[in-house]
């Protein structure tokens, strides 16, 4: 199992193409804008550039991983030879349907479909193809190349087969897999979001300011970064739908999104993909600044 088509070039996406491409899997990287394409081959030559300052990979295998990936904007071109495809588009249950609905026309009978969703069902997601026995979920970490976890998700009807293949090719990534079964959230989202909403609640609340909350957590509970800023991070639209996914699905209050996070959702101020959320990210990337807002 070679090639491996990623549906996406976006953050999820172009990281999981590199670090499939460091590991010399043949890598087809599909997206239906080139831009998005150009920007995400940009984002992973960045990055191994910075591996190479770090002397953590060397100019060879920065040549090498580039050589392994091809782009492609249509998906029936690009998953024609897959054995594997890993889809990485929006957080959003009708594209992702849509994807796998395609995906179901122009994959090899052989090919595995994984989705690296967040939270959306894959037991939802497996039931538009006629495979579902080779559906799962393969949810990577947020930055792909270094963070170790893969979440593995199996759907009510994937295979034995499937699962042990994918934890295989997760463990040549030199990657953590943990299986978890398919509930909204999985493991990760469904203990970490109520934790980001609870920190725009207390924010929302008065309790305390940005950095103050951010320091807590940092300090006290010894988190690499605050609540705030990883919310910042990961993209607050993100936070919001993972929320709303896990709202629907047990119907629970307690993951009930802030109307806080849903007001700058709707605001447009998304963290730092909009160069502002809690912090401000006009002059640097880094949360140095909080958001005038908030100040």
């Amino acid at each position: 199992m070679k090639n491996v088509a990623v549906i996406g070039a976006g953050t999820m996406g172009n990281g999981i193409a590199h670090t499939f491409a460091q590991f010399d899997y043949k890598v087809q990287l599909i997206d239906v804008s080139q831009s998005a394409l150009d920007k995400g081959m940009a984002t992973i030559t960045k990055n191994l550039d910075r591996m190479v300052a770090k002397e953590a990979i060397s100019e060879e295998d920065k040549k090498r991983t580039l050589k392994n990936i091809t782009t492609y904007t249509s998906i029936e071109e690009g998953v024609e030879y897959a054995s594997l495809v890993v889809e990485a588009a929006t957080e959003n249950i009708d594209l992702k349907l849509k994807i796998f609905r395609d995906l179901e026309k122009f994959c090899p009978d052989d090919t595995i479909l994984a989705s690296n969703t967040s939270s959306i069902s894959i037991t939802q997601i497996a039931a538009v193809t006629s495979r579902p026995e080779m559906v799962i979920g393969m949810h990577f970490m947020n930055p792909v190349p270094i963070m170790k976890l893969v979440e593995i998700i199996k759907g009510y009807s994937t295979s034995d087969a499937t699962y042990a293949t994918v934890k295989a090719i997760s463990e040549k990534l030199n990657k953590v897999p943990v299986e978890v079964n398919d509930y909204p959230g999985f493991v990760a989202n469904r203990i970490l979001m109520p934790m980001i909403n609870e920190a725009v609640e207390t924010l929302y609340n008065g309790v305390a300011g940005v950095e103050e909350i951010d320091t807590v957590m940092r300090l006290g509970m010894a988190h690499p970064m605050g609540p705030l800023q990883l919310a910042d991070f990961i993209g607050l639209d993100v936070c919001l739908s993972i929320l709303n996914v896990m709202y629907n699905g047990f119907k629970n209050p307690k993951y009930a999104p802030c109307p806080l996070l849903v007001n700058m959702v709707m605001a447009g101020k998304l963290g730092i993909k909009s160069g502002e959320g809690f912090y401000d990210y006009s002059e640097s990337r880094r949360a140095e600044k909080v958001a005038k807002m908030f100040q």
